[in-house]
């Protein structure tokens, strides 16, 4: 029987532990969201803008602004925004999708500087993950990423049940 379609086991959870790592996912997302600001800063852009950019570059292939907005929780007409002032700062640009000309497609523009340039402004943070990994074994390491994944999953949920009442 596979993972998925086995019950997960479910231990209590007691108050102290639950504070404990509410605290730590709040630290987390303050400095995860302070890191960003400041590479964001680097590139000429905001926060919401940089990371609308990396949605649209991990994509692989041009998207639609809903899908952006989709990935992003924001609403299309923020998405509008964002797409317009990456596309200003040369970051994006709007074409047609081939499958069919109604549709327009967001399409990252990297040029060939700006791999390097991303890769500068992350290098520190890659070498801490590679030091900070290095302390656990590669069993605890599956840990950790199965709980940072269940816990991106439940999150996205949250998002989706908050933007509902929007």
């Amino acid at each position: 029987m596979s993972e998925t379609a086995e019950a997960k086991a479910v231990y209590p959870v007691s108050d102290e532990e639950l504070e404990r790592f509410s605290w730590l996912g709040r630290d987390s997302s303050l400095v995860t969201v302070m890191f960003h600001a400041r590479i964001a800063e680097q590139l000429g852009l905001s926060a919401t803008d940089h990371k609308c950019l990396d949605l649209a570059a991990r994509g692989g292939e041009p998207m639609t602004a809903g899908r952006i907005a989709e990935l992003s929780g924001l609403s299309t007409g923020a998405v509008t925004g964002v797409i317009d002032r990456l596309e200003r700062a040369g970051y994006v640009r709007r074409v047609r999708d081939p499958h069919d000309r109604r549709k327009v497609l967001v399409e990252v523009t990297l040029s060939d500087r700006d791999p390097e340039r991303f890769g500068v402004l992350f290098k520190g943070v890659s070498e801490m993950m590679a030091r900070v990994l290095s302390h656990y074994t590669p069993e605890q390491r599956e840990l950790l990423y199965a709980y940072g994944s269940e816990i991106l999953v439940e999150m996205r949920k949250e998002i989706a049940k908050i933007a509902a009442k929007d």
